[in-house]
């Protein structure tokens, strides 16, 4: 399904975020120029998580600031992905010092990639359903700037 432009770049930087999900669960087969050894994928996974995953996660939360009160169903969808991103911080934050590191890394890898499909799926269609072009247009200006 084509994306709205304003949320197409929110979008676009979900693939290499299901790529992470993918890499860090339980045999996952090997990716072209990725870590296969378990401290690799942590080291790779806490600076895919500062670099791309907070300012993603802080760039969606400014456009669900502009979302706020346009209808109750998206209110609660909102919610529960803001809630998820707590969620996820703490998922990554915790990484160090994992007794099982492998296992975490398997539970945060799906943990991460249905967040990520939940978005895509379910929000961002909710989204470009019910709300005007003049609020999508700031969208992609506050995206964009």
């Amino acid at each position: 399904m084509k994306r709205h432009p304003s949320l197409a770049p929110l979008s676009r930087q979900h693939h290499p975020a299901l790529i992470l999900s993918q890499l860090l669960k339980k045999n996952a087969p090997a990716y072209k120029g990725m870590p296969t050894d378990i401290e690799g994928k942590i080291l790779y996974a806490t600076q895919f998580y500062n670099t791309d995953l907070v300012p993603h996660f802080a760039d969606e939360e400014k456009v669900f600031e502009k979302l706020n009160n346009i209808s109750p169903l998206l209110n609660t969808a909102i919610k529960e992905i803001v809630e998820e991103h707590v969620l996820l911080h703490k998922l990554f934050k915790d990484i160090p010092g994992q007794s099982d590191a492998v296992t975490y890394l398997d539970m945060l890898g799906h943990t991460l990639e249905k967040h990520i499909r939940k978005e895509d799926r379910e929000l961002f269609p909710l989204i470009e359903q019910l709300v005007d072009e003049p609020t999508m247009i700031s969208i992609e200006h506050l995206l964009n700037h």
